[in-house]
C-alpha cells in the first residue's frame, strides 16, 4: 500500500505542531507500509497557490491519501474511494464573518469533505463543530486524539509559592492572553510568554505590572525545558480543536489551569483546574488555587499521569493504522 501524507507548505515561522504530529505517526507505522510526505509548494493563500497546490497533489496521490490538517481543499484534487482528511479545529470560521466566511466554509469544509471518504478530528469537541458545517452523518467522522508528544516525561520539580513561575503559549486570538494578564494582576508570580510579543501584549504586560520574559521559535527540546521550568501551566483558551500543552503539561508533572469550554475538558480530564476563559475572576480564583493548595495541585498531577495513558502514541498508531487499511481494502472493491 501506497500511503501518501500531504501537508501543507511550510512555514518560514509559526507553528509546526501538525508536521510533528504526524512525523512521529509516521515513525511508529507498520514497515510494510510504502510512506510518502507531499507538501503544497505555495502557502495557502489566495484562490491561485491554492488550485496551484492541488495540481500538484493530483499527481502525487498514492493508493491512500491522507490529508493531515489546514489544507483541506486539497481532497477537491484527490480520488474521494481513496483520502483522508483529518481536521483539527474550526477556529477559523468563528474568526471570520459575510461573504469571507461563506467561502471558507465552502471551500474548506463543505466542498473538502464530500470529497473525502473519511474523516477524523482529534476530539469529540471538533467533530460537533465538523458535523454542524458539513453534510455528513456522524458515523462518517471519526475521533482519533493526538498522542503525546515523544520524549515528555515525568520531571519532578520543587513548586515554587513564593514567586511560581506561569507558562502561557502563543498569542492567537483564542489563546485569550489578555484574560490570562489582567486575571494575575497583583499576584506575586512571573509570567513566562511562549511568542513573540507585539507592541500591543508589552503594553497590556506594562499596565497590568506583570513581571514577565518570553521566548520564541525555539526548538521541541527548548519547548520541553520550557515545562519543565514551569510551577502552572496556563491554557485559558476561548477554543481549541485539541490542546497538546495540556497532555505534555501532564505528562512532566505541572499542575494545568484550563478552561471549562470547548475540547479542553475532554482532553484535560479530571487532572486539571478548569475556569471559565471569559471571566478573569474565574481565572484568577482558579490560579490562586492552584498556588494555595498544595494537596490540590498534588491530587491532580497524579491523576494527569493517569489521564495522559487514554493518548498512548502506539494507541493512536494504531487506529491509524487500522484506517489505512480499511480505506484501502474498500477502495479496491470499488476499482
Amino acid at each position: 500500500m501506497r500511503l501518501v501524507f500531504f501537508q501543507r507548505k511550510p512555514r518560514a515561522h509559526g507553528n509546526y505542531s501538525l508536521e510533528l504530529i504526524f512525523s512521529e505517526l509516521r515513525e511508529r507505522l507498520p514497515r510494510d507500509l510504502d510512506i510518502e510526505v507531499a507538501k503544497s509548494p505555495y502557502e495557502s493563500n489566495g484562490l491561485l497557490p491554492r488550485l496551484l497546490n492541488c495540481l500538484r497533489a493530483r499527481k502525487q496521490q498514492g493508493d491512500v491519501n491522507h490529508i493531515t490538517g489546514d489544507v483541506h481543499y486539497l481532497s477537491l484534487a484527490l480520488k474521494k474511494t481513496k483520502t483522508i482528511l483529518t481536521i483539527h479545529d474550526c477556529v477559523t470560521v468563528d474568526r471570520l464573518n459575510g461573504f469571507s466566511r461563506w467561502l471558507y466554509v465552502l471551500l474548506f469544509f463543505k466542498l473538502a469533505a464530500r470529497q473525502a471518504q473519511v474523516i477524523t478530528v482529534v476530539s469529540e469537541a471538533t467533530k460537533n463543530a465538523v458535523l454542524s458545517l458539513v453534510d455528513k452523518q456522524a458515523d462518517e467522522v471519526v475521533v482519533i486524539h493526538n498522542a503525546l508528544t515523544k520524549g515528555y516525561r515525568y520531571t519532578e520539580k520543587v513548586f515554587s509559592v513564593d514567586k511560581p513561575r506561569l507558562l502561557h503559549i502563543g498569542l492567537a486570538q483564542n489563546k485569550n492572553f489578555g484574560r490570562l494578564v489582567q486575571s494575575i494582576k497583583g499576584l506575586n508570580c512571573h509570567l513566562r510568554v511562549i511568542a513573540k510579543l507585539g507592541q500591543k501584549e508589552l503594553a497590556l504586560l506594562e499596565q497590568y505590572d506583570i513581571e514577565y520574559s518570553c521566548a520564541y521559535n525555539i526548538s521541541q527540546n527548548q519547548m520541553r525545558e520550557e515545562y519543565e521550568n514551569a510551577d502552572i501551566v496556563c491554557f485559558v483558551s476561548t477554543q481549541e480543536g485539541f490542546g497538546m500543552p495540556i497532555i505534555e503539561a501532564q505528562a512532566i508533572g505541572r499542575a494545568v489551569l484550563t478552561s471549562n469550554c470547548s475540547s479542553m475538558p475532554e482532553v484535560a480530564g479530571d487532572a486539571a483546574e478548569l475556569v471559565d476563559p471569559f471571566n478573569t475572576g474565574s481565572i484568577r480564583a482558579g490560579l490562586k488555587k492552584l498556588i494555595n493548595d498544595h494537596e490540590h495541585r498534588h491530587k491532580l498531577i497524579e491523576r494527569g499521569q493517569r489521564n495522559i495513558k487514554r493518548f498512548d502514541p502506539q494507541k493512536i498508531t494504531d487506529q491509524y493504522t487500522a484506517l489505512y487499511r480499511r480505506v484501502f481494502e474498500n477502495s479496491k472493491a470499488t476499482e
